[in-house]
């Protein structure tokens, strides 16, 4: 039995080897991706660092997709993407060539070991919300807490449209 279509969206981010080109080309495998559908993406904003502050801005964006794949092999599938594009990880909250995160999977809510959904920082991260409710201004996270509403309470990160992207 097939496993039946979830909605997914997925937060995007990267701050070396040219971040816009990076999330474009994360989006356009994404949108390749077997038993997956990009249904659409955010436009591509820019952010400072949540960690440390020697390195660049990040560029954020989101994308909605839907999936027959179960959670974990989704991850699967991201993780591989990120290690295709020269993903590294040097230090915690560093730079990165992409991070390619699950923030909403359905309304599913999910702590195992590898995978946590809603993503834990989700409330506390406006390059996250901001381009996630540009998607689907009326998202909720699975306890019903409006994203509006986080975002309202959300710490300023100084978060522009990026524009560099076309």
């Amino acid at each position: 039995m097939k496993k039946s279509i979830s909605r997914v969206y997925i937060g995007l981010g990267s701050n070396l080897n040219n971040p816009a080109k990076q999330l474009e080309t994360a989006i356009a495998t994404l949108a390749k991706l077997p038993d997956c559908e990009l249904i659409s993406h955010s436009s591509f904003y820019s952010s400072r660092p949540v960690g440390p502050q020697d390195q660049p801005d990040f560029v954020n964006a989101a994308a909605q997709l839907n999936t027959r794949l179960y959670p974990e092999k989704l991850l699967e599938a991201l993780q591989l993407i990120e290690s295709e594009q020269g993903r590294i990880k040097k230090r915690h909250w560093g730079e990165r060539s992409i991070d390619l995160d699950i923030l909403l999977f359905d309304s599913l809510v999910i702590d195992t070991p590898n995978l946590t959904v809603p993503h834990k920082e989700i409330s506390n991260r406006d390059f996250v919300l901001k381009p996630l409710l540009e998607l689907n201004p009326t998202l909720t996270l699975p306890n019903g807490t409006n994203l509006q509403a986080l975002l309202q309470s959300c710490p300023d990160n100084q978060l522009h449209l990026y524009s560099g992207h076309s």
